[in-house]
């Protein structure tokens, strides 16, 4: 018998799916006093989860029996993903359950906002009748510009069309020239889709999109464009949104979700009127996306406890790869490779070559090819890429992956290492790294520049013109931060060189700005990377 806990407010059709099942125990406990739930956790074999409940490293200290978790929704930033990895459990979510409920809700918001609904409706229910005050625009055969093209992108797409729309795409991680079967052309730089769309629809994840659509971007963009947002708040500067519209350039928008939620009163599109239409982040708050998510997050949930496969993973937890512990090491270094060559590039990439040498990481080359690629991935695309479906993903915007034996000079170098290479607009970027005895990684070429470090925690790499006084002033923009340097790498290549830091905090933007601000630095990037094992860094130590 699998026990199963029910640790956030389901729906019924959820829970009733779940005490179906013969080998099923089942538990509803939908609210938690605090410290209660990290020591019931272990007794599970599987949790579900919504939004409403968050399970830290607290909760996973001690998990016990536990295997996985089953997030009934897209979103696990309520689930800390590394600390259940590290324990071994599994982290689904339902990532296509609210594809359509979403692509739907921004549909209306654009024809609600284009044909002033809420406005009109208040007006009425006041006992006017001003037929003229709301003279509204037609959407077919307008321009839609989707920034995004992941599923929900490629879903709002798909019924623009229906709706006679001509549809233009943006997705630096989508190197086909068309999608939907050839009905919508890829534009690959986002500055010269704007000014061809009279709609502008974001289908992004959050992070590094924060801010995509800036003063400037809305500058560019077609004069009367209106612009809708169901995907991330932040994406679109508000601020910058609530002026452009107050000049005429932009017509108005529509957005579901905010920098902050709920938007503080002193935000300045409340005052704009019915050019701003504004909804409390319903994107996926449909009766049948919340029977969905609950219903496949339990069948997800039953599939790997089951043994019968996987489907919606999250993180690689619980996934027995059957790895040795050199191999993990290789896979460890995989990762960690990803996301240094993830920070560095800027307008996605077009290949991945993954090239080793010895036979230890050659007989595990396709999961360290995942691995890498899952973490390049990463933020730069709406999914969360996962080893199930990171090659799906790849192959669906044309990213050319590709494994190869190491250069001869490379083979003479080391006896077993890992080389990873991807091709951003025909600039190359190349990382070498290896495992040494002590079973740490390392890093030791990064761009053509040799070095040894060993990759973990909040670090910064800076390309520099070689000449005195850089080091320095790099070394006192950290102090003047009270950032302090727990190591660092130097190389020299012609007239160039690269410093790779181990910083003991995370570098605000403000130091980061202050460095890029001089005119000797050509490169500021700043990455995290997990702490090393304990056990690895005590011997690395």
């Amino acid at each position: 018998m699998f026990k199963i806990l029910a640790a956030d407010k389901l729906a019924p059709e959820g829970l009733a799916l779940l005490r179906q099942q013969p080998d099923v125990e089942a538990t509803d406990h939908p609210r938690w006093q605090a410290g209660e739930l990290a020591r019931e956790i272990g007794k599970y074999d599987g949790v579900l989860i919504r939004s409403g409940v968050k399970i830290t490293a607290a909760e996973l200290a001690q998990p016990g029996r536990l295997k996985a978790i089953a997030r009934a929704g897209v979103g696990v930033d309520n689930v800390d993903v590394e600390a259940a990895t590290r324990a071994g459990v599994l982290v689904m979510n339902t990532p296509d359950a609210n594809t359509i409920t979403t692509a739907e809700h921004a549909l209306a918001l654009m024809l609600g906002l284009a044909r002033q609904l809420a406005a009109a409706d208040a007006h009425v229910r006041g006992g006017q009748w001003e037929r003229g005050r709301f003279l509204g625009a037609q959407l077919a055969g307008k321009t839609l510009g989707v920034i995004g093209f992941g599923r929900i992108g490629r879903a709002v797409a798909k019924r623009a069309l229906g709706l006679e729309m001509k549809v233009l795409a943006y997705d630096p991680f989508f190197f086909a020239e068309t999608g939907l079967d050839g009905q919508v052309p890829l534009v690959k730089d986002l500055d010269a889709l704007l000014p061809q769309c009279d709609f502008i629809t974001v289908h992004v994840p959050g992070g590094e999109t924060r801010g995509l659509l800036d003063a400037a971007r809305l500058r560019r963009c077609r004069p009367g464009v209106r612009l809708i947002n169901c995907a991330r708040g932040g994406v679109i500067d508000e601020t910058a949104l609530a002026a452009a519209i107050e000049s005429g350039h932009v017509a108005g928008a529509a957005l579901d979700v905010y920098a902050s939620e709920p938007p503080a009163k002193t935000n300045p599109l409340f005052a704009l009127g019915s050019k701003v239409l504004l909804t409390p982040h319903l994107g996926a708050s449909t009766a049948e996306a919340q029977q969905a998510v609950a219903r496949d997050a339990v069948q997800e949930l039953l599939l790997y406890l089951r043994g019968q496969g996987i489907a919606g993973a999250v993180n690689a937890g619980g996934i027995d790869l059957n790895l040795s512990e050199p191999e993990k090491a290789y896979a460890d270094l995989a990762r960690r490779m990803g996301v240094m060559l993830g920070a560095i590039v800027e307008k996605g990439f077009a290949a991945v070559t993954l090239r080793t040498n010895g036979e230890l990481p050659r007989r595990i080359a396709p999961t360290l090819q995942r691995l890498a690629v899952m973490e390049l991935l990463r933020g730069h695309i709406a999914e969360t890429p996962n080893l199930v479906n990171v090659l799906h993903l790849a192959e669906q915007r044309g990213i050319a992956l590709g494994h190869e034996t190491m250069g001869q000079a490379q083979q003479r170098a080391l006896q077993h290492g890992l080389e990873l290479e991807i091709t951003e607009n025909g600039t190359r970027h190349a990382m070498i790294g290896t495992v040494f005895a002590d079973n740490l990684p390392r890093v030791l070429a990064l761009k053509g520049y040799w070095m040894d470090m060993v990759p973990a925690g909040p670090m910064t790499l800076v390309v520099n013109k070689d000449r005195p006084g850089v080091i320095g002033f790099v070394g006192a923009t950290f102090g003047r931060w009270n950032i302090n340097i727990a190591d660092m790498t130097i190389s020299r290549k012609g007239d160039k060189a690269l410093m790779l830091l181990k910083l003991d905090t995370v570098p605000p933007p403000e130091c980061l700005a202050a460095l890029r601000g001089d005119s000797g630095i050509e490169v500021v990037k700043t990455f995290i990377l997990p702490a090393l094992a304990g056990a690895a860094a005590a011997g690395g130590a």
